[in-house]
């Protein structure tokens, strides 16, 4: 029974380590367009944290809005996001995502 009860406390343990992820303000944008991304082909999210871009898995270009509207467009402009998530295989794994401009 005690081994039982020390099994599921790590297990609870380990999936309570990988759920945290801290919300940061980042850069969000078109991979390709304007972070010069070019491991893959097309238009791509985007993110930058610390001068480091990455790509985001979870989320899509077009979920914001037409990718190329000249206001708003993430292959246009860079934009302001509070994003939660975490960095895994060099791509961004997304939980959350809020535009701030």
């Amino acid at each position: 029974m005690k081994k039982i009860g020390l099994i599921c406390i790590l297990a609870l343990s380990i999936a309570c380590a990988e759920s945290k992820t801290e919300k940061q303000i980042v850069e969000l944008s078109c991979g390709q367009c304007q972070f010069g991304l070019t491991s893959q082909d097309g238009c791509d999210l985007a993110i930058r944290i610390d001068d480091k871009a990455y790509f985001v898995d979870g989320a899509e270009i077009d979920d914001f809005g037409d990718a190329h509207d000249k206001e708003t467009g993430f292959c246009e402009v860079i934009r302001t996001a509070e994003v939660s998530g975490e960095i895994v295989d060099d791509r961004f794994k997304v939980s959350t995502v809020e535009l701030k401009d």
